[in-house]
């Protein structure tokens, strides 16, 4: 295992070890350059996970302190949480569900497709679905997507049978167990899924893909990569010219050291990321780094998303199987006929029985509540995800006065719904209601949005300067030693759950950084 020291300028920097930090320094390793991946949060193998919903989520998850701001009901039910984030080697990519979908031709270039929607800060991406397909051929491949190069989907437990008996009652004809990245059959290494549960504890089988145990271990493999965990970067620093030279950051027990760079890739996520270029402001960047458009923090998104679950006469034991192995995707189609723009996919969705108590409808109680609960195993579920519209106001910036433990600012989160989010939300609940209404449920709820877990947005990819953070490859448009690389560069969200889209575009970075580097271009 490769250990650099810290006047090293040759290496680049990755901070960040989820779905983009994580793919790039073990890609970057793989083209043969030196990586220092730094990451905040612990190393927690796979024998450190437990099947305990809360034990894990104060484990793993970011809990720094943070505001909330908005009209959105996050801001109401969780003002110190509005998103759920891992603080751990591997990021997100151990907490999330696995659900791995290519965007839409047509989502690349929503602006064009939509036209001038009013309060929407609309942008076509400057890629398109020709330059990402293969790009999301390798990403596929590397998670080992299921539905893709031959991989057998993987089977459906009770809640999707019911959505797929609803689904086809109601006429949908696009409804399978997903596109996941987790283990049909025994693949690289790893096993199959058996089936657990617990999807967003961390799987303990390894079925599930992970940058933790994936492709970090790969890279480091090749002798070309550090992970150096428990190491929070509270600045990255430029010189005179204004390249960066590195970063300032603090260890596990608070000591701040200087890592040197050539060239460093930020991927801590639509919130950390946009903060600490905005903590690294300096006389020659005096609104923070790479903000010349002063774009960065803007255009948050967090996809629409809500819930409905619904009570059946037999039980279901819906929290038995893969959490979201399940998907109707006809409604993600763009319709503008029901009076919004874009789409929505419908995904079986379990939570425990302790986070159902905490998320079915925070701060109710009373006899409908604790009915609900009562009857948890006669629940069935699904969650609804689609394309919210970029608006400049929903941002992260830095709070005026609240700290962090190291003295920075810490982000305020600003979201307030769009009226087209508001619309798809009440057309999919509608929908959602219907599926299990159609297979003679007793009783349908939907409920609010949880805390965030698709943060998109604030460094936005652009094809001019001035509408935007980052150009083609992530590569800021200011500083050309800087890139970001992680879902913050997402012009538009699209409908479809992220992960593999940010993988494959941290795939086709890392492919442009190590070319360049070696023409000597950065």
């Amino acid at each position: 295992m490769a250990k650099f020291d810290l006047k090293d300028d040759s290496v680049v920097v990755v901070i960040g070890s989820g779905a983009g930090g994580g793919t790039l320094g073990s890609q970057l390793a793989q083209h043969g350059v030196r990586t220092v991946i730094m990451e905040a949060g612990g190393r927690h193998e796979i024998e450190d996970f437990v099947n305990d919903e809360w034990g894990m989520f104060g484990k793993i998850s970011w809990l720094d302190k943070r505001t909330t701001s908005g009209s959105w009901r996050v801001a109401k039910d969780f003002a110190g949480l509005p998103a759920w984030i891992v603080k751990a080697v591997g990021g997100s990519t151990v907490h999330w569900a696995g659900a791995s979908l290519r965007f839409q031709e047509h989502e690349w270039k929503v602006r064009t497709h939509y036209g001038n929607i009013p309060g929407a800060n609309l942008l076509d991406w400057p890629i398109d679905a020709k330059e990402m397909a293969p790009w999301y051929a390798k990403a596929e491949d590397n998670l080992g997507v299921t539905r893709t190069n031959g991989i057998p989907g993987l089977p459906g437990n009770n809640n999707f049978k019911i959505m797929k008996a609803g689904a086809d009652k109601l006429g949908y004809k696009e409804c399978h167990t997903g596109r996941m990245a987790i283990n049909s059959e025994p693949r690289h290494g790893r096993g199959s899924c058996q089936q657990l549960g617990f999807c967003f504890q961390g799987c303990k089988t390894g079925a599930k893909w992970s940058t933790l145990y994936v492709d970090i271990p790969i890279g480091e493999k090749t002798g070309k990569l550090e992970v150096r965990a428990n190491s929070q970067v509270l600045k990255i620093e430029h010189d005179k010219s204004g390249k960066v030279t590195g970063v300032l950051y603090a260890d596990k027990n608070g000591k701040q050291h200087v890592q040197k760079a050539r060239v460093v890739c930020v991927a801590g996520n639509s919130y950390e990321s946009p903060r600490l270029l905005l903590n690294s402001a300096s006389s020659m960047f005096p609104d923070g780094l790479a903000n010349s458009s002063g774009q960065v923090g803007k255009n948050y998104m967090r996809h629409m998303t809500g819930s409905v679950y619904a009570l059946f006469d037999k039980p279901v034991n819906m929290h038995r199987g893969t959490t979201m192995a399940g998907i109707i995707m006809d409604e993600g189609k763009h319709n503008p006929k029901r009076g919004f723009v874009g789409g929505y996919e419908m995904e079986t969705l379990s939570l425990g029985l302790p986070f159902m108590s905490a998320f079915l409808d925070p701060g109710a109680w009373g006899r409908e509540f604790t009915t609900a609960l009562d009857s948890y195993d006669h629940m069935a579920g699904m969650w609804l995800v689609g394309e919210d519209m970029p608006q400049e106001k929903n941002a992260v910036t830095l709070h005026p006065t609240e700290k962090d433990q190291f003295g920075l600012p810490v982000p305020n989160v600003h979201f307030d719904d769009h009226a087209n989010d508001t619309a798809m939300r009440n057309h999919a609940y509608k929908q959602g209601a219907a599926v299990y209404d159609a297979v003679g449920a007793t009783r349908t709820f939907p409920t609010p949005p949880y805390p965030s877990t698709h943060n998109l947005g604030t460094n936005r990819m652009s094809a001019k300067a001035s509408d935007g953070v980052v150009n083609k490859w992530g590569q800021t448009h200011d500083i050309k030693n800087l890139f970001v690389s992680d879902g913050s560069q997402f012009t538009t969200g699209a409908a479809e759950n992220p992960t593999l889209t940010i993988v494959a575009l941290a795939m086709r970075q890392a492919d442009r950084i190590a070319r360049e580097m070696k023409k000597k271009h950065i």
